[in-house]
């Protein structure tokens, strides 16, 4: 967009959760010891890792989450151990699976999606309105996985940026598609905690490194108004942009939305802890797939 775009919009979509929009219209249907182990696999070109067996306490450790996303109360998982892809799924990797398939997404069929009002590429024409509650998520015609931002961008612009603009079950078909699966959330938490308990990041409790530089891409700023982009990016980066740290196996934090099914309700803690802990998703020997959910998201928090 090249002028501004009021956040004043007629409301269009309600917001599910903190800060990310949903359809209403939708059809029915301590440290165990961390091996740097990846797999190459044919077809999409996944790299997976080995993430051991263990114990962790999934939720926010500081009081700063939502209760109704699931992030509180923080509670003890047991998991036994799984391989996982060691970035989000890409474009390249989507655009693959699409030509190999011909498959449509959920929001190539409705003809509209949700972006990020600082990241929109389209006309106003394209606009529709904004999230219902959130109203920095504008409703753009046109926008879909190969059109990220609106019709003026190409996921061949961004071919190793993380796929955005898929739904849940578009995830799922790209899953049966790839031979694999979605990790639960409690499987996503503690593959990027990568071993560490309780710490705000994976790499521990502090944003920056000792010489200032980013380890992932975050919002800087005031949301949603202003993002200085002091780690060099607005929406999203490229999968591979930040430095693996040791701890952080699957280079998860920041970026882009993830969507997983989960374990936990937190109306049923106690129940769904036994349940969990018994292990009956991540004792499968498929690998799990990330793959980032709904719409262009410029920042995910690193845990929680």
């Amino acid at each position: 967009m090249t002028d501004k775009t009021p956040l004043d919009r007629t409301p269009r979509l309600p917001v599910a959760n903190c800060c990310l929009p949903t359809r209403t219209d939708r059809p029915s249907r301590e440290d165990p010891g961390w091996p740097d182990t990846l797999h190459a696999e044919a077809g999409a070109g996944h790299l997976d890792v080995e993430i051991p067996a263990g114990v962790f306490l999934m939720g926010d450790s500081f009081d700063e989450g939502y209760a109704t996303d699931g992030e509180l109360p923080v509670h003890e998982v047991a998991l036994g151990a799984f391989r996982m892809d060691a970035t989000a799924v890409t474009n390249r990797q989507f655009a693959a699976f699409v030509d190999a398939t011909g498959y449509r997404t959920e929001a190539e069929k409705y003809g509209t999606s949700a972006v990020f009002h600082l990241i929109v590429q389209a006309d106003r024409k394209d606009i529709l309105g904004a999230a219902s509650g959130a109203p920095w998520w504008l409703t753009v015609k046109g926008a879909d996985w190969a059109h990220p931002t609106g019709p003026g961008q190409h996921w061949s612009d961004v071919p190793d940026h993380p796929v955005v603009q898929v739904s849940h079950d578009d995830a799922l078909a790209y899953c049966r598609w790839a031979g694999r699966r979605l990790p639960t959330e409690a499987e996503w938490e503690y593959a990027a905690r990568g071993g560490l308990q309780q710490q705000r990041y994976p790499w521990g409790n502090e944003l920056l490194r000792a010489d200032g530089a980013h380890n992932c891409n975050i919002w800087q700023g005031t949301f949603p108004e202003v993002n200085t982009q002091s780690d060099g990016y607005l929406g999203t980066a490229p999968v591979r942009t930040f430095p693996r740290m040791a701890t952080d196996s699957t280079r998860s934090a920041g970026t882009s939305g993830n969507g997983v099914p989960t374990g936990f309700c937190p109306s049923t803690t106690e129940i769904r802890r036994r349940q969990i802990r018994k292990g009956p998703q991540s004792a499968r020997a498929v690998s799990c797939v990330a793959v980032p959910i709904c719409a262009t998201i410029p920042t995910a928090t690193a845990t929680g």
